[in-house]
């Protein structure tokens, strides 16, 4: 089984905005460092590491491509690690990732850029499921009640047995990910996430538990938390 990572990172990070900013530049959130290290570096090594990878890839804005290139070049990681152009939304991004995977690849893997903290585990555990079903993503029931609401009106309580929280990666055999992207682009679709795609095809996508400390970077609030969480797992490989 041959299975590669994209790791879309072409947003613009618009939540790391502080309210008060004005009109001061945007942060960018995949270059936010984290014990000196850009948080994109992080999460490419997690997926570098893993033995089912064999290729990561990047999807990223053109002008951000040059300094990746240089980060990866200095981590002289033992596999391919690339870059290419991002697109102007995280389905087009992946889209554009997908071209650049080895024909032979089969199974992909996409996961947000902005969460360094997956677990190796999880990973290699999401991509063996995915190989078995055809599609797998992490994510977490919510552990807050979830209300169902219309103009500012509640209409109903959810049952949170029957709700899950979706993360990254979400992980797909190749040809169900460009079949249902192939179709989206057909269909003029936009998405929320690479499973909404392949849902619309009619293919089950089987849930792998996830943690709450494979957290999303988007606000500033996240970064304490990731220092924390970046200590406690120095600690725990020392």
């Amino acid at each position: 089984m041959k299975a590669a990572a994209i790791l879309p990172a072409a947003g613009l990070g618009t939540r790391m905005k502080p309210a008060d900013a004005g009109s001061a530049a945007l942060p960018r959130k995949q270059f936010l460092l984290l014990d000196g290290v850009p948080v994109v570096l992080h999460t490419i090594r997690k997926f570098a590491a893993c033995r089912l990878i064999g290729q990561v890839i990047l999807p990223l804005r053109p002008e951000d491509r040059a300094k990746v290139d240089e980060l990866i070049a200095a981590e002289g990681f033992s596999k391919p690690v690339i870059t290419v152009d991002g697109g102007d939304s995280r389905q087009a991004s992946v889209e554009n990732g997908l071209t650049a995977v080895a024909p032979d690849t089969d199974i992909v893997a996409v996961h947000d850029a902005v969460r360094p903290f997956i677990d190796p585990e999880t990973i290699e555990e999401t991509i063996r499921t995915a190989a078995e079903t055809g599609a797998a993503i992490v994510g977490i029931i919510p552990v807050d009640t979830v209300k169902q609401v219309h103009l500012h009106k509640i209409t109903g309580t959810l049952n949170r047995d029957r709700l899950v929280l979706a993360q990254t990666p979400q992980v797909f055999q190749t040809e169900i990910l460009k079949r249902a992207y192939e179709q989206a682009r057909l269909d003029g679709f936009i998405g929320t996430d690479e499973s909404s795609l392949v849902e619309r095809i009619e293919v089950e996508v089987t849930v792998v538990a996830g943690s709450d400390r494979n957290i999303k970077i988007t606000r500033p609030s996240d970064i304490e938390l990731a220092q924390l969480f970046l200590r406690e797992e120095k600690e725990r490989h020392a």
